[in-house]
């Protein structure tokens, strides 16, 4: 078994996706396994010390229907000493009111049951009105990705906040092998603040 278990909620096979992308070519091979949450229980979370969700967000900043009839799971799970990093994939110029919701609800859900999260991002580059993921601090609580908008960004963000949240959750410190066949080149710099100052704060 690997040592970190990635679960991800997806719709329209996005979300998917990009767990597919962090799992094979952003982490040493072998360092996770990869789970849709509409086929996975309690026990394959509990298994890991070490997790990533991701999640979509639907309509008016709903969770999605497989993560929805998760959440009872979380019942039978003791997140206590487990590390958690979240990714979300919102659409900030079609939901600027509702940007990665499911996110920041994911975020408070586990945070309120004792998981240790990382892997925070900043809120810079991405226009939006109003957000349950945005900490309030400058801060996402997890990586966010508008694949509607800005998926050429989508590469770049991967990568580093992969990279920032290695540590955190114990993965092989190899190098990242870089994609093959990136989904789009970057067209602008990174965020100007330091993605690794996010990975080092934690949730109070």
């Amino acid at each position: 078994m690997a040592s970190i278990g990635i679960f991800f909620a997806s719709e329209t096979g996005n979300t998917a996706e990009i767990a597919r992308l962090i799992q094979q070519q952003y982490l040493p091979a072998g360092a996770a396994d990869l789970y849709d949450l509409e086929i996975a229980d309690a026990a394959d979370v509990d298994a890991y010390d070490s997790l990533i969700f991701g999640t979509s967000t639907m309509g008016c900043g709903d969770y999605p229907t497989s993560l929805e009839a998760f959440l009872p799971e979380f019942d039978e799970i003791d997140l206590s000493g487990k590390t958690v990093a979240l990714f979300g994939l919102g659409d900030q110029y079609g939901y600027p009111g509702e940007l990665a919701d499911a996110l920041g609800m994911l975020y408070e859900e586990l945070r309120a049951r004792g998981a240790e999260l990382v892997g925070f991002w900043p809120t810079v580059g991405y226009d939006f009105e109003a957000s349950r993921a945005d900490l309030g601090d400058g801060y996402f609580c997890g990586l966010v990705l508008d694949q509607d908008n800005q998926p050429q960004l989508t590469p770049h963000r991967l990568s580093a906040w992969v990279e920032a949240i290695r540590g955190d959750l114990q993965a092989d410190r190899a190098p990242i092998e870089p994609l093959a066949q990136p989904l789009v080149e970057p067209l602008r710099p990174a965020p100007s603040r330091s993605v690794a100052a996010a990975s080092s704060r934690r949730a109070a």
